[in-house]
């Protein structure tokens, strides 16, 4: 969603009484198209953001520090050079143009103080935060520096004039209805009404365009030639409603969500929009709160599905190597296979050594172990003696013999690695947030997938690991270690449901007592389920245990299939054998269950978590 030029009034005006008057105490360039400049007042420090991204630039408050790069670019060293230490004066925009003017005061390098302007223009692809010389107009630098190559109506480079962005030669807001018809009037009556109000008004953008067709009643495709005076008429009041007013409180701001458990926010508004009536309305307490958690939440989702990308095709190309192992595994051992059957020929010559002379290059026998004594025959080398030729034989298959037995346990252990990898892309591709796909990052390493630093164990030594790597065990699990999901069933019980494998090892190894009930959908990736029992319990009611068996399919890359077996036993007799990988355990003594997903019993638990 495009913060369009009436949102972005209301939104300056709630800015212009926290900004001024503030000093600028740090300056920080934390992505290539981001300044944080970091305010104080009166013993107090707010995070003032500023974005000239294509995608998302925009100007709000916000409380997120990102990582900073080693060293400083040189945009954000000239605002430092210029900025730092100075006072915020004034913060305006210009008519209803997208463009955010900062004045702020701050001695030169004469020592006199001066007022410098920073432009915030927030114009799509061609958005730029461009720092100014009030006193000469000139560009002292701009985050994005282009020359006449780049663009014939001006350039941004240090030493250039100063000019502003190209008017739109739009009507600002109309309060006279006579003048809002005769306008929207001389445009071309076949096009429809929503462009017609996008290319006549300035400030308006295409979902508020839709939404003034909205309130005056008309489709969201309805074309100018179709409208009477009353539309007409409709459509100037509705208009209207969106001009921008002086007074904040009469503005409702909030996010609009989508149905469902992922909240991903689809929209910010400056009050209640009727096209998104069928999404989840938000209130927020101020505009810049509305904005600032839009575009937050929005780059938490960019960023884990960033990580999530890399964390699966890291992964994936894991996998493909194993399946080419395999594939030539598979082929060493169907080449040996074939030649296990020169154990006959061996077995057939030493049977028939009477018969073989000097210098024969085959010979055909009898082959006793067809029930029907069909003839064989049998290659021979001339140059070895008649014993010899079938020493060959039986060295060739000797050779084969071995060749199975050593190349079977590679091909094992590389299936039960590809069940492993199969396990962690079920992990990643379910991971809710950061901190879940930190902890698979971390399983990755750890295993030897990425490299990086291993584990604090295997980094300080066996000798005096334990006692070094304490000092920031607390904190890292704090940081990293996700917590599982927990649900009631419904009879009241606590059914635990874990988000990865190393979730999983500490559920079930840490977290669960030897007589909770632990459940697993059978020879498939999926989340250890432990369902804790009293003492005197042995399993839990029926309804809870086929709520558990239900998770554990959801829970599973068998969510989509039906009569899915799920094996449950009591904790006590799970193993983990030694060396195995995380999530990876055995048991012997078990009973199983046939479930098939009801939708209405997964929404019931997923929409009623225990906190």
């Amino acid at each position: 969603m495009a913060l369009d030029s009436i949102t972005l009034s209301y939104l300056i005006k709630e800015l212009h009484p926290i900004l001024v008057g503030t000093r600028i105490d740090k300056i920080q360039q934390p992505e290539k198209d981001e300044i944080h400049l970091l305010v104080r007042s009166a013993g107090q420090t707010q995070r003032l953001l500023l974005n000239a991204g294509s995608t998302a630039a925009r100007i709000h408050l916000t409380e997120q520090a990102k990582k900073n790069p080693a060293f400083p670019p040189m945009f954000c060293m000239i605002l430092r050079k210029h900025l730092e230490g100075g006072k915020i004066m004034d913060i305006f925009q210009s008519g209803l143009e997208r463009v955010v003017t900062l004045i702020i005061q701050n001695y030169n390098e004469r020592g006199d103080l001066q007022n410098y302007f920073l432009h915030l223009e927030i114009m799509g692809k061609h958005s730029n935060l461009i720092l100014v010389d009030s006193e000469t107009n000139i560009i002292l630098d701009g985050i994005r520096r282009y020359s006449h190559l780049v663009s014939r109506y001006r350039e941004v480079l240090p030493g250039r004039t100063y000019i502003t962005p190209p008017p739109q030669n739009k009507a600002e807001a109309l309060k006279d209805e006579n003048r809002f018809m005769s306008l929207i009037l001389t445009y071309a009556l076949e096009r429809k009404v929503t462009k017609a109000l996008l290319d006549l008004f300035n400030g308006i953008s295409p979902e508020l365009a839709k939404e003034i067709v909205i309130r005056a009643g008309l489709e969201t495709d309805a074309i100018l030639d179709d409208c009477g005076e009353i539309d007409l008429s409709r459509l100037y009041q509705a208009y209207t409603l969106f001009i921008p007013a002086k007074e904040l409180d009469l503005i409702n701001p909030g996010l609009y969500y989508p149905p469902g458990p992922k909240k991903l926010p689809s929209a910010f508004t400056f009050i209640p929009y009727e096209q998104y009536a069928d999404l989840i309305w938000h209130p927020t307490t101020s505009l810049n709160q509305a904005v600032n958690l839009y575009y937050r939440q929005k780059d938490d989702y960019n960023r884990s599905e960033a990580q999530r990308a890399s964390l699966l095709k890291i992964v994936q190309d894991h996998i493909k190597r194993l399946y080419r192992k395999c594939e030539m595994y598979e082929n060493t051992m169907a080449k040996a296979q074939k030649d296990l059957s020169y154990q006959k020929y061996g077995e057939l010559l030493t049977a028939n050594l009477y018969k073989l002379t000097p210098g024969l290059t085959e010979i055909t026998v009898e082959d006793y172990t067809d029930p029907d004594y069909k003839p064989i025959t049998i290659p021979l080398d001339p140059s070895l003696k008649g014993i010899d030729n079938a020493q060959h034989y039986y060295k060739i298959y000797n050779k084969a013999k071995a060749a199975i037995k050593k190349t079977e346990p590679f091909k094992q252990a590389a299936l039960e690695e590809i069940n492993y990898l199969q396990s962690i892309i079920y992990s990643i591709e379910q991971a809710a947030n950061d901190n879940e796909l930190k902890e698979i990052h971390q399983e990755l390493t750890e295993q030897a997938y990425i490299s990086g630093k291993q584990a604090k164990y295997q980094k300080y030594g066996k000798q005096a690991t334990k006692k070094k790597a304490s000092k920031h065990s607390a904190k890292e699990k704090e940081q990293i270690y996700s917590q599982p999901y927990r649900f009631l069933s419904s009879t009241g019980k606590t059914i635990i449901v874990g988000r990865n494998n190393k979730q999983n090892d500490r559920l079930t190894w840490r977290q669960a007592k030897p007589g909770d009930l632990w459940l697993h959908v059978k020879s498939i990736p999926g989340s250890h389920v432990i369902v804790p029992l009293n003492e005197n319990e042995e399993f839990p009611d029926d309804q809870t245990l086929l709520e558990a068996a239900t998770l554990a399919v959801y829970f599973s890359q068998a969510r989509a299939s039906s009569q899915v077996a799920v094996d449950y036993t009591h904790v006590r007799q799970i193993k983990k054998p030694r060396g195995a990988k995380p999530g990876m355990v055995v048991y012997e003594q078990y009973w199983s269950l046939y479930i098939t997903p009801q939708q209405e019993t997964i929404e019931r638990l997923l929409n009623n978590p225990l906190q």
